[in-house]
């Protein structure tokens, strides 16, 4: 008799374990659903956060990239003239003058017809430098010929190409372009754009490129 209840009281508490344990089951299971929908909830809100910041980043580049080309095309606008005589080039965005429009042979003074040409360039090179922010350098260039014996107002190309620079630089700020924006360069013989093999090359050669250029921090001009 006494075996008999011992035997039923132990299947009363098995059948009383089983709810319990089945409960703690799904108790558990259901923690560890709510942290995985939780964990794919917030990669979701992130995986959103980066593709709003790619996107975003992308309309500023492109709208960066519409504000450049409606400046180049100003400045192309404002330069038809002079472009469509031949006295200027328009190249990766470097504006190129003939140093024969410019000088004569071997001089730093501008000839008439080049002190016109920058006095034309001046308002539109004002306007395009006032809306990009950027600065503008000046370069002189010469061909690969030494300079002339009789000319000992130069001991070089480098010096001719450096005086010329300036010259052309200091007639834009005469000519309005404020001389916070402007700078001069000089590469004398060096970074030909034809073969000074010929006198058609040595002539291309012999030139002032002007060329807009970023601003790095604290105003300085960035080297391209």
């Amino acid at each position: 008799m006494d075996r008999s209840l011992d035997r039923h009281s132990l299947e009363d508490h098995s059948l009383e374990g089983e709810p319990a344990s089945t409960a703690t089951v799904w108790a558990v299971f259901g923690d560890l659903m709510a942290g995985l929908l939780g964990a794919f909830v917030l990669m979701l809100v992130c995986l959103m956060a980066v593709q709003l910041e790619l996107v975003t980043d992308l309309q500023a580049e492109v709208r960066k990239r519409q504000l450049e080309e409606q400046r180049r095309v100003a400045l192309e606008q404002a330069l038809a003239a002079p472009l469509a005589a031949g006295r200027v080039t328009v190249s990766n965005g470097r504006i190129g003058i003939s140093g024969s429009v410019l000088f004569a042979l071997n001089s730093d003074q501008l000839q008439p017809e080049g002190r016109q040409l920058l006095r034309s360039l001046a308002a539109p090179l004002a306007a395009y430098l006032g809306s990009s922010g950027e600065l503008l350098m000046v370069s002189g260039f010469t061909d690969n010929q030494p300079v002339r014996q009789s000319n000992r107002q130069f001991e070089d190309n480098w010096e001719l190409s450096a005086q010329r620079a300036l010259t052309v630089t200091r007639a834009l700020i005469e000519a309005g372009l404020p001389s916070s924006a402007v700078f001069a360069a000089a590469f004398g013989p060096e970074q030909p754009v034809a073969s000074n093999a010929e006198a058609a090359g040595q002539a291309r050669n012999r030139r002032v490129e002007i060329a807009p250029v970023p601003r790095a921090t604290g105003g300085s001009p960035v080297p391209k």
